[in-house]
């Protein structure tokens, strides 16, 4: 039964790795865009709210999109000064504690409400106020989405965590083991007496 949730858990993280991968070449087109903006803007007085619009959805993308990515690598904010001075097992059972009871309801509200702010911005259209400025519900949509996909990380960590805790894998990241690449470890592979 682990074998399935470790394998679910590899497949998981391989999505959100490519998803991570896709989605942060946008900061290279937010970059490439923002740097057209200013040459046309000095260069011959031109301006475009919606080129200034699209630099700050597609900064909304990376953000929203990349959470799960961000939550694989280990690069959410942490504080090291206590959690360093815990051993990997209390590490472990403090993640595993932060995620059922923090990170995945508060992804869950914020994914519903997130839904619900999209389609009622779809329904009546809603545009920005400023002119020529985008429309809006397309980067509203990006809220659940990205709220949706840091959920199904959470649950990649959340499998991970457990095995760690039951000696099927080696610690991890934050758990005072390796890289969080260790994660994708064949359970036949991994030791199996209690760290």
């Amino acid at each position: 039964m682990v074998r399935h949730f470790l394998t679910l858990s590899r497949a998981i993280d391989a999505g959100t790795s490519l998803v991570g991968r896709v989605v942060y070449w946008l900061i290279l087109v937010a970059v490439l865009i923002s740097a057209g903006n200013a040459i046309l803007r000095y260069s011959i007085g031109y301006s475009s709210n919606a080129s200034l619009e699209m630099q700050w959805y597609l900064s909304s993308a990376v953000f929203l999109l990349c959470a799960g990515y961000a939550m694989l690598h280990q690069a959410h904010v942490r504080i090291d000064l206590i959690s360093g001075r815990f051993s990997a097992r209390v590490n472990a059972w403090v993640d595993v504690f932060g995620i059922i009871v923090m990170v995945l309801p508060v992804c869950a509200v914020i994914t519903v409400f997130g839904w619900d702010a999209f389609v009622s911005s779809y329904q009546i259209g809603e545009v920005s106020l400023d002119a020529g400025g985008l429309l809006r519900w397309p980067v509203k949509l990006l809220i659940p989405i990205g709220f949706a996909l840091l959920i199904v990380q959470a649950i990649s960590e959340l499998i991970k965590k457990i095995a760690f805790l039951r000696g099927l894998l080696p610690a991890t990241g934050n758990d005072g083991g390796n890289d969080a690449g260790a994660a994708t470890t064949d359970v036949t592979e991994a030791p199996h007496a209690r760290p």
